[in-house]
């Protein structure tokens, strides 16, 4: 029997390796894997549709569900997930000591819709009295010159977002103190290279986030796994497998990760990790599937509008194809 060929455009986290390799064959599908950094991801499916199936920003998805008609169908798999108090980076000169320090200042992130920055504004919003629209925000590369919005936005006035010129980047600006923080996924190279000028909001950023998971229990999901809408319409049967599939291949990193005979990864306290890891979020601490993850993305589908990027609150049933959101029972 054929069996259907599917290009898959991710990066090659653990939790995917045995599809990218080959162990684990979603049902009745040939997988081309292509493993990207995530940026080259998102910007070659959103502007051009590349793969049949891609790992994408959970912003980036949200934003396309505004469109008629929507342009993906996402998966209720969610391969990267990140507490981001540690991602809050500012001038060591702006006078910035607490969070409440941010309000009327000039922040950076590389792009406005990015999930990172939708993540980091709520959090400072509901927990630290940050208002969205308190901030004046800088969008445009971190690294390199010229980074765009890969969606195009239309925000409400009182939230105020400019561009950097084209020969400038948001790291260096920050030491510079052209920016007073940035709020971005990736740590500026500047972090390192100017310590006296870069740091962290956060220095313990762990026990922020620790305190954080206790408080409301959201583990802040970042990105989904979309099918391109026509070939999810072709073949409505894909999207159980391809759960399945991803599932299967990240109980063999769980599996990895318990492993105390011989480290599998280049962690030396890795057994400690693990087990303080599970003592705080439990065996399954990055849950795929639609129910163990409603109430996370329930907050984040109330930030998106709240920030502008939606024109209402969208629902997280609305999110994924409807054959992922229960499964059969023996």
């Amino acid at each position: 029997m054929t069996r259907l060929a599917l290009t898959i455009g991710c990066w090659n986290y653990d939790r995917v390796q045995a599809i990218a390799d080959g162990r684990v064959r979603p049902d009745g599908i040939d997988v081309n894997f292509l493993a990207m950094p995530v940026e080259e991801t998102f910007f070659r499916m959103l502007r051009h549709r590349e793969f049949d199936v891609a790992e994408m920003s959970l912003s980036s998805y949200c934003v396309t569900c505004q469109r008629d008609p929507r342009p993906f169908v996402a998966i209720p798999v969610f391969p990267s997930r990140c507490f981001r108090h540690r991602s809050i980076f500012v001038n060591t000169q702006a006078g910035i000591r607490s969070p409440a320090d941010l309000v009327g200042r000039r922040v950076g992130c590389p792009e406005y819709q990015m999930t990172a920055p939708v993540w980091i504004r709520g959090i400072l919003a509901d927990g630290h009295g940050v208002p969205v629209e308190s901030v004046r925000y800088v969008t445009g590369g971190e690294e390199s010159p010229g980074r765009d919005e890969k969606v195009a936005l239309d925000l409400p006035p009182a939230i105020r977002v400019e561009r950097i010129g084209p020969e400038r980047t948001l790291a260096a600006m920050l030491a510079d103190g052209e920016i007073d923080a940035l709020y971005t996924a990736r740590t500026p190279s500047t972090f390192r290279s100017r310590p006296d000028r870069v740091a962290r909001l956060f220095p313990d950023f762990e026990r922020a986030e620790r305190d954080d998971f206790r408080r409301t229990g959201v583990f802040p999901i970042m990105h989904t796994i979309v099918i391109r809408r026509e070939v999810y319409e072709a073949h409505r049967w894909i999207a159980q497998s391809l759960v399945k599939a991803f599932v299967e291949a990240q109980r063999i990193t769980y599996d990895d990760l318990a492993q105390s005979a011989a480290l599998k990864t280049m962690l030396p306290w890795l057994t400690a990790h693990v087990e303080r890891t599970i003592g705080d979020m439990g065996a399954d601490w990055w849950p795929y599937g639609f129910g163990r993850n409603r109430a996370t993305l329930d907050v984040f589908l109330r930030y998106h509008p709240e920030q502008g990027l939606s024109r209402r609150r969208l629902v997280p049933e609305e999110l994924f194809a409807p054959e992922t959101l229960e499964s059969y029972v023996i």
